[in-house]
C-alpha cells in the first residue's frame, strides 16, 4: 500500500507536477483543491478531494479518510498585483487557510509538512544574490502573507513536533516534458504562457510592464526554474523529513537572472516566430531583480535543476501548448 501525501492545490500548475513527481517516487498523492484556479483533468496520479482550506471541516474529513503521512502545501492566492489592490483578501485566505491546515495537521498527527513559499518574501533587493540568510522585507501582501505562514509553520513545528521544509522559489516555468500536464491559469498572468499566447495569436500582444527599471535593459530580471525541477525538489524535501534529517529552508533558483526582453528573444528563437509587444506601465509591487543562490539545496538535498534553461522551459511550454491546440 502506497504512502499517501495530501497535496493542497494539487490540481494547479505546480501542485499537479508535484503529484506526478510524488507518484514516480512511490507515494500516492491526494490532491486537495477547490478548483477555483485548478483543473480536475490535471489530477491523474491519485484521488481528487474537492475541498477548501477556509473550511476546516473539509480538511479534517480528508485527513480522516486518507490518513496522509505528510502534507505539501501549494494552495494560495498568488497574484502580486491583485495582492496590492486587495491585501485583505490575501491575508484572510492565505493566512487563514494555512492556519486551518496547520491545526488540522496537528489534530491528525501529521508529522511532516512541506511548504511552498516564495522569493516575494525578500522584497526588492537589487544586486543581491538571495540566499536563505538574506533579510526578508516583502513589499506586497502576497509576500507578506507567505512570510507570516513561514513563521506559523515553525511555531506549529516546535509545539506539535511537525517536521517541516520551506521552499522559497523563484519564477516557475515550463511544462511536463512528457506532455501530460502544463501551465494553464485563469486568468493567465505568467510571462512565458502570455508570451506564447501572443506568438500563437491568442492575444494581440504581450504587454511589457515597465521599461525603466534599474536593470541592463530596463525590464525586470527574474530567476526561472523549470516546474519539473521544482517538483523534484519537493520530493527531495519530503525524503529529508522522512529520513529524519531535520527541518530546513531552501531557496530554489539557478543563480542566473533573465530580463523580460531576454525571455522574449529566447522565445523568438525557440518558436521561430516574432513576439508582438506593447509597452505598459509598471505593476505595483514588482521588484526590479530577484535572483537566487540554490547552493544549500544542491548541497543538502542533492537537488539539480536539470531542465532549467530558457530553451528547455520555453520549448516544453510551447510543445504542451501545441498539443493542447493552444498554438498551431
Amino acid at each position: 500500500m502506497m504512502t499517501k501525501v495530501l497535496v493542497t492545490g494539487g490540481a494547479g500548475y505546480i501542485g499537479s507536477h508535484a503529484c506526478k513527481a510524488l507518484a514516480r517516487a512511490g507515494f500516492e498523492p491526494v490532491a486537495f483543491d477547490n478548483l477555483s484556479t485548478g483543473w480536475a483533468e490535471a489530477v491523474k496520479w491519485g484521488p481528487l478531494v474537492r475541498g477548501d482550506l477556509m473550511d476546516r471541516a473539509s480538511i479534517d474529513a480528508a485527513m480522516a479518510e486518507h490518513r496522509p503521512i505528510a502534507v505539501m502545501h501549494f494552495a494560495a492566492l498568488s497574484l502580486v498585483g491583485e495582492s496590492m489592490q486587495d491585501p485583505a483578501r490575501y491575508w484572510r485566505v492565505n493566512l487563514g487557510g494555512a492556519l486551518n491546515l496547520m491545526e488540522a495537521c496537528a489534530s491528525a498527527g501529521v508529522a511532516h509538512f512541506v511548504f511552498s513559499s516564495t522569493c516575494a518574501t525578500y522584497g526588492d533587493q537589487d544586486g543581491v544574490l538571495l540566499t536563505e540568510a538574506t533579510p526578508q522585507r516583502p513589499i506586497n501582501a502576497y509576500g507578506g502573507s507567505k512570510l507570516a505562514i513561514e513563521a506559523m509553520v515553525r511555531d506549529f513545528g516546535r509545539t506539535f513536533g511537525i517536521g517541516h521544509v520551506i521552499f522559497r522559489y523563484f519564477n516557475v516555468a515550463g511544462a511536463d516534458p512528457e506532455g501530460e500536464i502544463g501551465e494553464q491559469h485563469r486568468p493567465e498572468t505568467h510571462l512565458i504562457p502570455l508570451l506564447l499566447e501572443a506568438v500563437a495569436g491568442r492575444r494581440p500582444a504581450l504587454t511589457l510592464h515597465g521599461t525603466d527599471y534599474p536593470t541592463p535593459d530596463g525590464t525586470c530580471v527574474r530567476d526561472y526554474v523549470h516546474v519539473t525541477d521544482l517538483a523534484e525538489a519537493h520530493v527531495l524535501g519530503l525524503r529529508r523529513l522522512l529520513d529524519g534529517k531535520g527541518n530546513g529552508v531552501f531557496c530554489l533558483g539557478t543563480g542566473r537572472g533573465f530580463s523580460v526582453r531576454e525571455v522574449i528573444e529566447a522565445s523568438r528563437l525557440v518558436t521561430n516566430r516574432e513576439v508582438p509587444v506593447v509597452i505598459g506601465p509598471r505593476r505595483a509591487g514588482d521588484a526590479a531583480t530577484l535572483v537566487s543562490s540554490s547552493s544549500l539545496a544542491v548541497q543538502e538535498l542533492g537537488w539539480e535543476p536539470r531542465r532549467s534553461t530558457l530553451r528547455e522551459m520555453i520549448g516544453d511550454a510551447w510543445a504542451w501548448a501545441q498539443r493542447q491546440g493552444f498554438a498551431a
